[in-house]
C-alpha cells in the first residue's frame, strides 16, 4: 500500500519556491523537502545546506533515461543494453511510497558496476537536479512537508551542489538556452538567496559515501570575451579515460581545443607538437608520476611558464608542497565541478 504524508491532500497554498530553497539551505540543515501540486510533486535533498539529490516523486525513471542517452555519447561504458537492465532492476512501473528512491539506487548501481565513475556519476546528479529545479521554480500554489531524516541519509553522496548557482543556472536556461553552459559571474536576480552563499563545510573524500562535489563558485567573467577571441589549446593528462572523458564533456569546444593523452609515457612528445595553452596533469599515474612529468616538463625552455595544474584526489599538505617544488601552477583536487575546473583554467591562462 502506498503511504504519503497526509500534508499531500491538504487545501493548496500560495507558494515561493525561492523562498522554500532559502528554508533548507540558510541553516546548513539535512533534511528532504517535499513539496506537492496538483499536477507535480518534488523531492529535494540537501545535506549540511547543500543539494545532493532532487527529483520527481513519479516517473523519474523518464528524465533519467534522457540523461543516460545524453551522457552515452560521452561515455562508451553505456548503451541501450545497459539502460533495458536498468529499468528491469529498478523501476517497477508501480507508484512507489517516497521511500527509497529507485532512481538513486539504479545511479549506484551505475558506479557499483562501474560503468560510470563517480565523477560521472556528479554530472548526472547536477543534470536531473537542473531539470527538477526548473520545473521546481515555476511553482504558484501547494502544499510542502521538510522531514529531517531521509532514505539519502545513509547513502552515497556524489556531489554536493550549491542551490544559489543552480537557480542562477536554471534561470540563464530560461532566458537563454543556448548559452546555459557559459554561465557567467554577475548580480544574482535571486537575492532572496544570496544569504545562503557561506563557505562550504570540509568533507572527507577518501570514503565513497563522503565524495563532494561543492559547486559554489561562478565562473569569472572572462569566459565570455574569450568566448570569440581565442580557442585555448588544453592537454588533459590522466591514465583513466573516464576523467578524461569528464574533462572533455566540460569543456567547451568553441573556447577550448582538447587534446586527451593517457599514455603519460608519451606525454612529452605530444606535448611539445601541441604546444599548449595549459597543462592539465593527473598526480598518481603508472610508470611516471605526475610531478616527476611537471619537474621534466618545467626544464624545457618552451615550458617553462606554461600553467600545469596537478590534478589528485589527494588533499595533504606533503602533496601541495611536492606540487609547489616542481613548480606547478595550481592544484585541482578530485572529484571537481566544471565550475571548479574552469576557474582554475581562466585563473592561469593569458
Amino acid at each position: 500500500m502506498n503511504i504519503f504524508p497526509i500534508i499531500r491532500y491538504r487545501l493548496s497554498q500560495q507558494l515561493e519556491p525561492l523562498s522554500l530553497l532559502n528554508k533548507i539551505t540558510s541553516d546548513s540543515s539535512t533534511c528532504c523537502l517535499q513539496v506537492f501540486s496538483g499536477s507535480e510533486s518534488w523531492l529535494i535533498y540537501v545535506e549540511d545546506g547543500k543539494l545532493v539529490y532532487a527529483c520527481y516523486l513519479n516517473n523519474m525513471f523518464e528524465l533519467l533515461d534522457k540523461k543516460l542517452q545524453h551522457l552515452s555519447q560521452e561515455i562508451y561504458t553505456l548503451n541501450s543494453r545497459i539502460n533495458q537492465q536498468l529499468r528491469k532492476r529498478f523501476d517497477t512501473g508501480v507508484e512507489n511510497q517516497i521511500t527509497p528512491r529507485p532512481d538513486y539506487m539504479a545511479i549506484c548501481w551505475l558506479v557499483e558496476q562501474k560503468y560510470i565513475s563517480c565523477e560521472q556519476a556528479s554530472i548526472l546528479v547536477e543534470e536531473l537536479a537542473l531539470e527538477v529545479l526548473k520545473s521546481f521554480l515555476t511553482l504558484n500554489e501547494g502544499n510542502y512537508e521538510i522531514t529531517p531524516e531521509s532514505f539519502l541519509n545513509d547513502m552515497p553522496k556524489f556531489c554536493y551542489l550549491d542551490v544559489p548557482s543552480l537557480v542562477e543556472q536554471c534561470q540563464n536556461k530560461s532566458r537563454n538556452p543556448k548559452f546555459i553552459e557559459s554561465a557567467v559571474s554577475q548580480q544574482s536576480s535571486f537575492q532572496a538567496l544570496n544569504e545562503i552563499q557561506a563557505p562550504t563545510q570540509t568533507k572527507s573524500r577518501q570514503e565513497f559515501s563522503q565524495q563532494s562535489i561543492v559547486d559554489d563558485t561562478k565562473l569569472p567573467p572572462k569566459q565570455e570575451q574569450y568566448k570569440n577571441e581565442k580557442t585555448y589549446t588544453i592537454v588533459c593528462i590522466d591514465d583513466s579515460l573516464s576523467v578524461l572523458n569528464v574533462m572533455k564533456f566540460f569543456l567547451d569546444d568553441e573556447i577550448f581545443s582538447v587534446i586527451g593523452i593517457n599514455d603519460p609515457l608519451k606525454a612529452l612528445t605530444q606535448i611539445i607538437r601541441s604546444k599548449p595553452d595549459l597543462i592539465l596533469l593527473d598526480v598518481e599515474m603508472p610508470n611516471i608520476g605526475g610531478y616527476e612529468l611537471c619537474r621534466l616538463l618545467r626544464k624545457h625552455s618552451f615550458f617553462k611558464t606554461t600553467p600545469v595544474i596537478m590534478v589528485t584526489g589527494r588533499t595533504g599538505f606533503k602533496d601541495r608542497a611536492k606540487a609547489k617544488i616542481v613548480r606547478s601552477s595550481g592544484y585541482l583536487t578530485k572529484p571537481f565541478t566544471k565550475a571548479e575546473l574552469l576557474k582554475i583554467i581562466f585563473q592561469n591562462i593569458s
